[in-house]
Formats: structure tokens, C-alpha cells, sequence
């Protein structure tokens, strides 16, 4: 995590190409693997990231963060290594001692190297091959931990500058890891920081994905001033989700020297969608940005604003993670349960079909007291279609708050949701969802929601 500049004011592009489809996977695999922009952990199920930026590298002595972190419900940590080029060298041992206690703890373990923070703008930074060389010198190592490790290449390669690489040098690491022998599931950072505004990785990732012999490769996108709108967020995470490739925040913060992120948005977001996420950082920052403690002097116990919020809020880990099922089952919660029973959630209300057009479904997906999710899914009918527009009008004074993946307008309990510019054209039966937060008092009934098609 470096200091980030603003966001260019470029017009987005839509994503250049398709990725191959593979389905969920049917029996265990040797570690992780994706699947139709999903990750799945070794026995076929579903793993979603809940968990925190770990600087290890420069705080090797607090190898207790790793049991203060799973204390407080996360499911994985990324652990901060570097090569030797910047900072002291992580030897296998060092490293293998991480590993160990990830396991011991039920964490999965994101292992990043450093060393590549903003080559091309940072005086020493170092490249991507320069990294997959300290990688392959621990492929002893890694061996046999491909249910407990994802390989993350190097952390923020490339600054504002001289990326125009990104794509090559990034499909030719993946390469060369998988000839080095290394089968785990591969995470590559975007550039510009990590906050990808140039588009490089959005724009690329299909082709980086298919240069992966395994297509076994997530991306991971960092969060920071640059995302500062729910609409950035929705956009760029839901136009990954459209095309079917694996996306992660793989940081992100509640403030920071570019700008104030979105942190409610993305977390939000997030959960809607099933996309993973891992907060900067548990402790021990410095530079200005001391602000990104999750815990003051690494004390679990002392949570500063941003831990409380990112652990104990709304979306947040105590609320959303689960772990891992490589380490046999979900342990107990690590909140009581409530004294009084939530609400009920109401189940999903459908439109008639309609001779051709398309349909809408509404479905209250979380709910909580004054607030709840909701997801309208639109399918298109006999005939293909080139746009939408869902309707509903609220039966209960509910408020939505706040959309993505939606053109959505409110006129007092009236809502009108239009399509986006990637998510209007629907193949005949095929579907588009978006979601939104709302507000609600004394009820929450779902509506009836209206579908016309163009």
C-alpha cells in the first residue's frame, strides 16, 4: 500500500473478450481452482475472502496477529514477503513458518511479494520476473500447501507509469510459475497502484487469464481514492462478474491520502455478489497513513475505528466470513446469537411471464432492523432482447439508498431501474441482476416488479 493519485477521467471500456467457461468443480482438487469467476477451495466448495493485509515482512516478531485476526472471525490473511531486493529477504524457513501458522489457525494464506510496490515511478521497485525468481526458490516450500496458499506474484506492480506492460509481463510470470511447477491458484495485482484507473487490468484480464495454463488465476483490484463512488465500485467489480473472471479487493481502506473509498459500498457490494475482500492493514502502518490500524500496536483487543467497522459492521467479517471447509467444518460463531429473533426475510416475488419481453424477480437477500439488501433479477423472454426497464412501487414507505449494476431512479415509494451499458443485451432466457440497499419501518413487503424490454 503506497500513496495513490486520482483517477483519470477516462471513458470506460466495455471488456475486450470472453473468457472460457468451466463449470464448479465436481470432486476435490489438489488446492484451489476457479471456476466461472469463482473460487473454489479444495473439496469443490465455494471460498469467499473475509480477512486482512498482515505486514509480516516488517513486523516479524507479532506472529500472534494470526490467531488475534482468526479470534476476531476472519478466514484470510495476506501476509506481506519480501524477496530481499527492498527489504530483508523472507527465507523458506521464515516462510514456511507463515504457512504453518495460516494452518494451525484455519486461515488461508495469501502470500504477496512487496518488492514490486509501483516499479516503473518507485526508485528500487523490482519486476514481476524478479519476484517469480524469489517464488521458484521456494517451490519446496509451496509444495503440497495448494490447499492453504494462494500465490499472489507481486504486490502493486507498476505506479502511473510506464505499465503499458502490465498485460505481458504479467501472463509471462504465470507462465513461468507453472513450468517452475507451482499448481496453486494464482493472484495478480492491478497497476497504477494497485488501483487499476488506466483500466490496464480490467481490459486485460481475460487474455492474462487464458495465458494461464491452468486457468487457475484471480485478480485483485486495491481500493483507495480512486473508488471513492458506489458507481466506480458496481462498475468495475460488476463488469469482472459479467465476463466470468475471478476479482478480489485485495485492499482496500475507509480513508486515505487520494481520497475517501467507498469502504460501506464495497463491502456491500461485495457481499452481494460473492466477491472476496481483504482489508489494510492489521497493524503497524506508518508514513501519514497510520489511520489504516485495524488495531492499535497489533492489540486485538484495542480495534480502532476502522477495525471496528471493518470486523463488527454492517457486511463486515464477524457477519460474512467463512471458513475455509479444507480445515474440516465451521466452528461456532464468535458472536452470541440475538436475544429476540431477526425478521423474517420475505421470499421473492415474480411478474407474470409476458409473451416474449422479459421478467423480474425481486428477492429480499439480507435483512436487519431499519434496513435490508434486495436483488431484482431481469430474464429475458422467448426473444432476445437489447435492454430493460423494471418498475415497482414500494407498499411500504421503503427507501432504496443506494444501487449498483443499475440505472436506478426513486420518486417518493416509485422506483424505475434501466439497464447499464454492458448488462441491457440478454439472449432469450438468459438473465442480468442488480442489486440496492434500502430502508424500511414497521414493514418490509416485497413488491410486484414490472419488466418491459427493447
Amino acid at each position: 500500500m503506497k500513496t495513490r493519485l486520482s483517477a483519470a477521467g477516462a471513458t470506460l471500456l466495455a471488456l475486450l473478450v470472453t473468457v472460457l467457461a468451466f463449470g464448479q468443480p465436481a470432486h476435490a482438487a489438489a488446492g484451489f481452482s476457479v471456476a466461472d469467476g469463482r473460487l473454489y477451495d479444495a473439496n469443490g466448495a465455494e471460498f469467499i475472502m473475509r480477512g486482512v493485509n498482515h505486514a509480516h515482512t516488517w513486523y516479524p516478531q507479532q506472529t500472534s496477529s494470526f490467531a488475534d485476526v482468526k479470534a476476531l472471525g476472519a478466514n484470510t490473511v495476506r501476509v506481506v514477503l519480501s524477496s530481499g531486493d527492498r527489504w530483508t529477504r523472507n527465507t523458506g524457513a521464515d516462510v514456511a513458518n507463515v504457512i504453518s501458522l495460516c494452518k494451525a489457525n484455519r486461515l488461508i494464506c495469501v502470500l504477496e511479494v512487496h518488492d514490486t510496490t509501483g516499479y516503473g515511478e518507485q526508485s528500487g521497485a523490482i519486476t514481476l520476473a524478479r519476484a517469480v525468481d524469489y517464488w521458484l526458490s521456494l517451490a519446496d516450500v509451496l509444495s503440497g500447501q495448494e490447499r492453504y496458499v494462494i500465490v499472489n506474484i507481486g504486490n502493486e506492480p507498476y505506479g502511473n507509469q510506464n505499465y503499458a506492460s502490465w498485460a505481458t509481463d504479467n501472463a509471462d510470470a504465470i507462465k513461468r510459475l507453472r513450468a517452475g511447477g507451482l499448481t496453486h491458484t494464482i493472484m495478480v495485482d492491478a497497476p497504477n497502484w494497485g488501483q487499476d484507473w488506466s483500466f490496464t487490468m480490467r481490459d486485460n484480464a481475460a487474455s492474462v487469464f487464458a495465458a494461464d495454463p491452468a486457468r487457475n488465476t484471480v485478480f485483485s483490484i486495491h481500493m483507495y481514492g480512486v473508488f471513492d463512488t458506489a458507481v466506480e465500485i458496481s462498475d468495475y467489480l460488476g463488469r469482472f462478474r459479467a465476463a466470468g473472471l475471478p476479482i478480489v479487493v485485495g485492499e482496500f481502506g475507509f480513508n486515505h491520502s487520494d481520497g475517501n473509498p467507498d469502504e460501506d459500498a464495497i463491502l456491500a457490494y461485495s457481499q452481494a455478489n460473492g466477491i472476496g475482500w481483504l482489508g489494510w492493514s492489521w497493524s503497524g502502518n506508518g508514513g501519514g497513513v497510520e489511520y489504516l490500524d485495524l488495531a492499535t500496536n497489533f492489540n486485538p483487543a484495542s480495534l480502532t475505528d476502522w477495525g471496528q467497522r471493518l470486523f463488527n459492521g454492517v457486511n463486515g467479517i464477524r457477519e460474512t466470513a467463512r471458513e475455509a471447509s479444507v480445515f474440516g467444518g465451521t466452528p461456532p460463531p464468535t458472536t452470541p446469537p440475538p436475544t429476540t429473533p431477526p425478521p423474517t426475510t420475505p421470499p421473492p416475488t415474480t411478474t407474470p411471464p409476458p409473451n416474449g419481453g422479459c421478467t423480474a424477480t425481486y428477492t429480499v437477500t439480507n435483512q436487519w432492523q431499519g434496513g435490508f439488501q434486495g436483488e431484482v433479477r431481469v430474464t429475458a423472454g422467448a426473444r432476445a432482447i437489447t435492454g430493460w426497464t423494471a418498475g415497482w412501487t414500494f407498499a411500504n414507505g421503503q427507501r432504496v439508498t443506494q444501487s449498483w449494476n443499475v440505472a436506478l431512479t426513486s420518486s417518493g415509494i416509485t422506483v424505475t431501474a434501466r439497464n447499464t451499458d454492458y448488462n441491457g443485451r440478454l439472449a432469450a432466457g438468459a438473465s442480468a441482476s442488480f442489486g440496492f440497499l434500502g430502508s424500511w419501518t414497521g414493514a418490509n413487503s416485497p413488491p410486484v416488479v414490472s419488466c418491459t424490454a427493447s
